[in-house]
């Protein structure tokens, strides 16, 4: 019996769409013409429902499905807003209103090191409160596009899709090559 290999290489332009004002549709994210979004499937790079509906498919074939909350990012969880002391985001005891405003989505760390993005949802004099929740959270994702390439993945791929994300590969410690600071590239 031949062994099937599950890491497929993947290449899909897609615009992806959430119910807008009016419940007309909002265009959130596209991929630009000629670079299409590209993963290696079975890797968890992409959210699983979404892989579920395009490994199965061929070059060329277009697809439209849409992705319930749970399916994608979650409901929304009220409970993710945090009110955060004002100075953990100050350099030399003031805010950078270019990065820190409401809207922005900030780069934040856990205290064991993790990093997770939070929104800037209020400002104020003592606090400013993040919300931790999926920019996405609580909606619906619809995905129209269209195959551009699928095919077995190579070793090399896989690994340079692992490197990425054990956030090898791309940080400064190991540029890509072995790397004795990088854990994911031991």
């Amino acid at each position: 019996m031949e062994k099937e290999n599950k890491n497929k290489y993947i290449a899909v332009m897609y615009r992806l769409y959430i119910d807008g004002s009016e419940g007309k549709p909002e265009l959130v994210e596209a991929t630009a013409e000629g670079d299409p979004f590209i993963f290696v499937s079975a890797l968890g790079m992409t959210l699983d429902a979404f892989e579920a509906q395009i490994v199965p498919l061929k070059v060329g074939d277009k697809f439209d499905f849409t992705l319930a909350p749970n399916d994608a990012y979650g409901e929304y969880d009220e409970a993710g807003k945090h009110a955060l002391p004002r100075n953990v985001f100050e350099i030399n005891g003031k805010l950078d209103s270019r990065y820190i405003y409401p809207g922005a989505v900030v780069p934040l760390n856990t205290a064991d090191g993790a990093r997770f993005n939070g929104t800037i949802v209020e400002i104020g004099e003592e606090t400013i409160t993040v919300d931790l929740n999926h920019p996405l959270a609580g909606k619906s994702l619809n995905f129209i596009g269209e195959v551009k390439e699928t095919r077995e993945a190579t070793n090399d791929e896989v690994r340079d899709a692992l490197n990425q994300i054990t956030g090898c590969g791309g940080c400064g410690g190991c540029g890509g090559g072995s790397c004795d600071g990088c854990s994911g590239c031991k």
